[in-house]
């Protein structure tokens, strides 16, 4: 193999004579990359952790909701996903060393590290002013946060190429051009009369028709898809995102495939994610030499 790629705690694979210096003992251009929590070596490195750890410790979360309440972590498993970017780089320049060199190397992917770099605006701002970002105040107004409409949710804010007035003409609310809607300072001042201006103008309009007369007043504007739009979103659909494969126990799916596009080796979903044990013949016995006799008994023992 090229490339191993593990996550096991620091020293695990080491105590079964399969850790780096062993395998780079037989294979000296192997890299193997391990992304762990906190890094093969210092003194967290042994501590467990999940996805709300990585995200309080890489102090992601000192800046995520409001000042009100518990801090909190984004949705979904976005401290992986930066790990794995992060991972993926890094083994693609180990890669190129060894094609150059001939030789491998230890890639070693903290997920608290990769999280925490994603402060850099932060720690930007404090390099440069000192100041620190504090989590937001839960008063004022929520323009700039998702908002209720008819038949979902849409998220509006300042800027781009469209003026407060534009806004107020978006939301066919002339009240909003008055003074105290003026400015930052002035909404958040008059927050809670703001909010019930912008909700009770969207709550019977569609988020779809909204988006579209945003996109023609080039407001910065956004809605909230479900799953099931997603699933027939025209955007991804154009992109081949979703391709139709075959399960051997599940049957025809549709099943989201392409995160990137190459012009020359243009991307081809040959398979879907194997069945438990389905190249255990492969692996055993063409690869390894196994009888068929030996892997029948490992698998009446239960052993795969």
């Amino acid at each position: 193999a090229d490339v191993v790629v593990e996550s096991y705690k620091p020293g695990y694979l080491s105590s079964l004579g399969l850790g780096y210096e062993d395998l780079e003992s037989i294979n000296p251009g192997l890299v193997m990359t391990s992304i762990t929590h906190f890094g093969q070596y210092g003194p967290y490195s042994q501590y467990e952790g999940e996805e709300i750890v990585d995200y309080a410790m890489g102090a992601i979360m000192s800046i995520s909701g409001t000042s009100d309440r518990e801090p909190l972590k984004h949705g979904g498993f976005q401290a992986q996903y930066e790990a794995g970017l992060n991972a993926a780089g890094a083994t693609a320049v180990a890669l190129l060393v060894q094609t150059n060199l001939g030789v491998g190397q230890h890639v070693d992917v903290s997920t608290v590290e990769c999280v925490s770099s994603t402060m850099i605006g932060n720690q930007s701002m404090y390099s440069f002013t000192g100041g620190i970002q504090p989590r937001r105040k839960p008063l004022g107004t929520q323009f700039g946060q998702p908002m209720p409409c008819a038949d979902g949710w849409v998220l509006n804010q300042a800027g781009g190429g469209a003026t407060w007035d534009d806004i107020a003409d978006f939301y066919e609310q002339p009240v909003l051009k008055e003074h105290r809607f003026s400015n930052q300072t002035l909404r958040n001042e008059n927050g809670e009369e703001l909010d019930t201006l912008l909700v009770d103008a969207i709550k019977d309009k569609g988020k779809w028709d909204l988006f579209a007369k945003a996109s023609r007043m080039r407001m910065l504007f956004g809605l909230v898809q479900t799953p099931e739009e997603l699933a027939r979103c025209p955007q991804l659909e154009s992109r081949n995102f979703y391709r139709d494969i075959e399960h051997p126990v599940m049957g025809p799916l549709k099943v989201p495939a392409v995160l990137f596009n190459l012009s020359l080796t243009p991307y081809s979903l040959r398979h879907c994610a194997p069945t438990l044990g389905q190249h255990n013949t492969d692996v055993y016995c063409t690869e390894m030499g196994t009888s068929q006799e030996e892997l029948a008994r490992w698998r009446e023992a239960g052993t795969i």
